[in-house]
């Protein structure tokens, strides 16, 4: 076994065999994994030895691998614990697991430590315990984990998602401020400017955000029948552009003709 490239506290969720790796060669989504390998980098006892230790039985593998040097004067030292179980016989679906696979998760403190103690219990007392007792006892810790992780992770996602809609409904609601930029957003939502583009994952900055929240807005106004008497000069007041002519660049940029060529087609059908 070699060392897997996992961060410290972090955990990577992967699916193994035969069915993950015809899944992957075809593109097919829908196939499940013979089975899933949790890979968490945690303390390990240190009297495992330099190349690691694993066992095997009824279809659930542990590898255990060493980082670094001994362990001297510690009671354990870092590696890396591959835990590999069934996933029929886990109570989460791989689809239910997706938002946990093949990237790095943050784990807590409690939980790595929960996790190291019982595979150094393992090690220490695998070949005077039952191996299909053994086996069910490490189904259960993969599902304690999965369980935990998945749980922290989509309330993480969730809250990520409240934050990104009071960002944009706050946008969307001071439009017309032609001032209206990163810092005061994040500002209104008490978060760093740095927080403020850590919401958004997509590669697009605020200002470029704002700017589409505009054209959008822009958009709806042109399209307008009631709106059709008002000028393109209070438009683009509306919408906080500086000015009717950088409105009108703008605008043609982002959608590829003038705002009055778009309200003539919009307003004619």
């Amino acid at each position: 076994m070699t060392e897997p490239e996992v961060a410290t506290g972090q955990l990577i969720v992967r699916a193994s065999g035969a069915a993950a790796a015809r899944a992957a060669i075809l593109g097919d989504r829908k196939a499940g994994p013979d089975g899933i390998q949790l890979l968490l980098r945690c303390t390990v006892p240190r009297a495992v030895a330099e190349d690691g230790a694993k066992l095997g039985f009824a279809g659930c593998v542990l590898h255990v691998l060493p980082v670094g040097g001994p362990g001297g004067e510690t009671p354990g030292r870092q590696g890396v614990v591959m835990l590999t179980v069934p996933a029929a016989e886990l109570s989460l679906s791989f689809d239910e697991l997706r938002p946990l696979m093949f990237r790095p998760v943050d784990v807590d403190a409690p939980l790595r430590a929960l996790f190291s103690s019982a595979i150094a219990h393992v090690l220490a007392v695998s070949e005077a315990l039952d191996p299909h007792g053994l086996a069910h006892h490490l189904r259960g810790l993969a599902e304690l984990v999965l369980r935990s992780v998945l749980r922290a992770e989509l309330d993480r996602a969730d809250a990520l998602a409240t934050r990104r809609r009071e960002a944009v409904r706050y946008m969307r609601e001071r439009l017309a401020d032609p001032s209206l930029g990163a810092d005061q957003v994040a500002e209104a939502l008490y978060i760093s400017r740095r927080r403020l583009y850590q919401l958004f994952d997509d590669g697009q900055g605020i200002s470029e955000r704002i700017k589409g929240l505009r054209i959008e807005r822009a958009k709806i106004l042109l399209a307008d029948p009631a709106k059709a008497a008002r000028g393109i000069a209070e438009i683009a007041k509306d919408c906080g552009f500086t000015s009717a002519a950088h409105f009108s660049r703008t605008f043609r940029k982002a959608v590829g003709e003038t705002p009055r060529e778009f309200r003539e087609r919009a307003l004619a059908h």
